[in-house]
């Protein structure tokens, strides 16, 4: 008899969006599971955010997150055969101060899930560490940033009307010594 293996991060991504789906409630895939995704793993997480893109009940959402066996324990969301919780942070969509964040939708195993695009998720985690100080979310936006193709241009702009262009340098500084680095080793 085989053990039982809880789901990976994706696939309960993939299942609460389409719960989600299925009760028409619109939601987008945030914060430190979204930069998972977009690290490939890389990064790990042990909640999952949806940002709700339009008022909705309690009990709606209370509803769509049972059909997939998660029950509400205060403001998250819990599942007794699940190392994962789900979260509903208030909205709206925005990232730092730019709230003009257009979501992408992406496979993820056998499903669809709204998310920030991996340009905005490292965006989202570089926001985290640029106004909360928060270095795990510094060590997730590298991740990205080494394994998608973000815009350095873009990213610097966006930073300096954050107010951080001293934390972006630091960024920056983390993925080329990173990039540096794994070259010397391959060689």
């Amino acid at each position: 008899m085989k053990a039982f293996r809880p789901p990976q991060l994706p696939a309960v991504a993939s299942t609460v969006a389409a719960a989600l789906r299925r009760a028409g409630i619109s939601a987008v895939l945030t914060g430190g599971a979204c930069a998972a995704i977009h690290s490939h793993g890389a990064y790990g997480s042990s909640d999952l955010d949806f940002i709700l893109e339009r008022e909705t009940t309690q009990r709606v959402l209370d509803d769509a997150m049972g059909s997939v066996g998660f029950q509400r324990d205060g403001d998250r969301y819990v599942h007794t055969a699940l190392p994962f919780w789900v979260e509903f942070p208030r909205g709206p969509l925005g990232i730092g101060r730019d709230l003009d964040v257009k979501p992408v939708e992406i496979r993820v195993g056998h499903g669809r899930v709204r998310t920030l695009s991996a340009f905005d998720s490292c965006r989202d985690r570089l926001a985290a560490f640029y106004h909360w100080a928060d270095r795990q979310a510094l060590d997730a936006a590298v991740e990205i940033a080494h394994r998608k193709k973000i815009d350095p241009t873009r990213l610097r702009a966006w930073s300096e009307k954050e107010g951080a262009s001293s934390k972006f340098e630091e960024f920056r500084r983390r993925v080329s010594g990173r990039s540096r680095g794994a070259r010397r080793s391959a060689r």
